[in-house]
């Protein structure tokens, strides 16, 4: 293995080295070749790997590859049937193609068993995206091979989500400007967006990005294998999602292409090592004051003037003022080149550097003997990190629109977290991308207005599906400081925003309930098989300050009593209510608030259905993961 001087050092010593092939947009740092050391290490990595069921079988492979063939077929059968309706003659239609592209995990070789297909539906100039999202999406409900389906057209990217003969597609929708889609393609051409609307270029970039990294890695196979080891590292660690503010898989993908750029002819397991090494020395922006930092590039950025000509907006600092505020940014290589990271916060940030320095130290103690590579896919307890939590409660009692209500969320929380990071007070807002799952029968009030009758309410029972995720909190409090925290603000504008939403997206009777709740009351959200706690140290002396936490509930009728304080363990902070009381508890203002304003006020846990609602959703999910929840279970199924 090489030995770990300075990144810096290495680059310098590189930049005086001539005659030796540049990959990417520097020198490499290393052209050793493996040691027998570093190919009995990667075997070792190999075996384990395997292990965690991160390689698919032949026959689950020929499986996919069925099923791709099977959609590809429809799909240009839909393309020539759709091209007859529009007046084509017969012998033209079947001419002009169509092509269904893969991309992300599949395409990049490192799909895992029961993993999703990434495609791209690409489609003639005739071809209308409205075609795509309802046509097909029709045709696609008829077939027998179909269990789900869920269409999004309104999303950033528009997908059509599906389960076709028990393979998860996320199925995109991308209309060139040719008359004709050849089966030769080359969709790295950047002539092919001409004349394209950003919908369909968002869409294209998937593939683009995806053919660019594996012409730009110096070894595709040892790619492979490192990306599969960062991927499985990056999720049992807590580090991958690229909706709460993590890395998406992309994103990593690319992490590990620059460190094969770095190191061309080295094995898996040295490549495994040294990724850990670079990023813990790299340097990113807006990290100090002092320092610029560096995103992570894959190959030369076009100047303004060798910029195709075609007006998209390209990720450059120079040009571009917002971009300087980038935290994170990892750079696609494809035309119009974008970040990745967008959502990447201080916090997250902070969370994942040092679980790239926790796995660097993992692998010198594998280097040296002394640990396998288990070591690496063994998490920190989260739970355990910190003393403080906020824990959201989303739940609903329509089945229908769970998951929709659960995905509106997770593409919120970052905003949250933002939030809680301009407190003074707050240094980590730490958010755990697992959900966990509760399925459990609940007291509901059915309310109905009949003509010439007064409204009656009854009582009935109702299955309500949550799911909970922890934010875990670290404080800068000083112990001679003495200070009042409020969340109330950041925890109302994020209510209020993610039911907004709801609203536009008709998601009926969705709940979100957020709570402060100290480490040692997790238990009343999870079990201890889960929580894992390590047991209390002994009190030696009572802390030196103290600070209060001010958490009301926002609701129409505020309540400005103050309740006597309470002490969390072993900190410097004080509650201005316990936790049963600590709820910031919101429900969207429609005809019903005030029923339930009654109920809130009350203290029932009972949630009103209005059974004279016409308010449904018009995303029908598909996809509905609590298909498989065993309703008599109370907790926790993790999302």
């Amino acid at each position: 293995m090489i030995s770990s001087p300075s990144l810096g050092s290495l680059l310098k010593l590189n930049n005086s080295i001539g005659d030796i092939r540049s990959y990417g947009v520097s020198l490499p740092l290393s052209t050793d070749y493996p040691t027998l050391k570093d190919k009995e290490l990667t075997e070792k990595l190999d075996e384990t790997l395997r292990k965690y069921n991160v390689f698919e079988t032949d026959s689950e492979l020929r499986h996919r590859m069925d099923v791709l063939h099977k959609i590809n077929t429809l799909y240009k059968n839909w393309i020539k049937n759709i091209s007859i309706s529009k007046n084509m003659p017969d012998d033209v239609a079947e001419k002009v193609g169509g092509k269904v592209c893969t991309f992300g995990s599949f395409r990049l070789g490192v799909n895992s068993q029961g993993g999703d297909i990434d495609t791209l539906c690409i489609a003639p100039r005739h071809i209308d995206r409205s075609d795509f999202f309802t046509s097909f999406a029709e045709l696609l409900k008829k077939q027998p091979e179909v269990q789900k389906l869920l269409v999004i057209e309104e999303a950033f990217v528009p997908v059509i989500k599906t389960e076709f003969a028990g393979i998860e597609l996320d199925m995109l929708f991308a209309r060139l400007s040719f008359s004709t889609i050849p089966e030769d393609l080359d969709l790295k051409d950047d002539s092919i967006l001409r004349n394209l609307d950003e919908k369909c270029v968002r869409s294209l970039n998937g593939c683009r990005v995806t053919d660019e990294i594996l012409t730009l890695v110096p070894n595709v196979e040892t790619f492979r294998l490192t990306l599969r080891t960062i991927k499985l590292w990056a999720k049992k660690n807590g580090i991958y999602s690229n909706a709460l503010g993590y890395l998406g898989g992309v994103a990593w993908a690319m992490l590990v292409a620059r460190v094969c750029q770095f190191y061309p002819n080295a094995a898996a397991s040295t490549l495994v090592d040294r990724f850990f090494f670079v990023y813990s020395e790299w340097v990113w922006p807006n990290m100090s004051a002092n320092s610029s930092g560096s995103p992570v590039i894959l190959k030369p950025m076009p100047s303004f003037e060798e910029l195709p000509p075609y007006g998209f907006p390209v990720w450059d600092p120079r040009l571009n003022p917002s971009d300087k505020n980038h935290l994170m940014p990892v750079i696609t290589p494809a035309y119009p080149q974008q970040n990745s990271t967008y959502n990447v916060t201080v916090s997250s940030r902070h969370v994942m550097i040092e679980e790239i320095k926790r796995g660097l130290e993992i692998c010198q103690q594998i280097n040296a003997g002394k640990l396998d590579w288990n070591a690496l896919f063994e998490p920190r307890n989260f739970f355990n990190r910190y003393k403080h939590f906020i824990v959201l409660i989303a739940s609903t009692t329509v089945k229908e629109q769970y998951m929709d209500w659960i995905r509106l969320i997770e593409s919120k929380v970052r905003f949250l977290i933002l939030a809680l990071e301009k407190n003074q007070y707050i240094n980590i807002a730490h958010i755990n991308p697992q959900g966990y799952e509760e399925v459990k029968e609940i007291d509901v009030e059915i309310q109905s207005n009949e003509v010439n009758e007064n409204t009656k309410e009854t009582k009935t029972k109702a299955t309500n599906y949550s799911t909970f995720w922890f934010i875990g909190l670290e404080f800068k409090i000083r112990e001679d400081t003495t200070v009042d925290l409020d969340l109330t603000e950041p925890i109302q504008s994020f209510t209020d925003r993610v039911y907004t939403q709801a609203q536009k997206l008709n998601i009926s009777l969705p709940v979100l309930d957020a709570k402060y709740v100290k480490r040692s009351h997790l238990k009343k959200y999870l079990p201890l098989s889960i929580l894992k706690l390590e047991p209390k140290p002994k009190k030696t002396e009572a802390p030196k300050s103290q600070a209060s936490l001010t958490t009301e509930v926002p609701s129409t009728e505020k309540s400005h009593e103050k309740q006597p304080q309470q002490e969390t363990e072993h900190s410097n902070v004080k509650l201005a209510r316990s936790d049963s009381k600590d709820s910031f508890i919101m429900y969207p203002d429609s005809g019903d608030s005030t029923a339930r304003q009654q109920n809130l006020s009350s203290g029932s846990d009972s949630s009103i259905i209005d059974t004279n609602s016409g308010n449904k959703s018009e995303l029908k999910r598909g996809l509905d993961e609590a298909d498989n929840i065993n309703p008599s279970k109370k907790l926790t199924k993790p999302v």
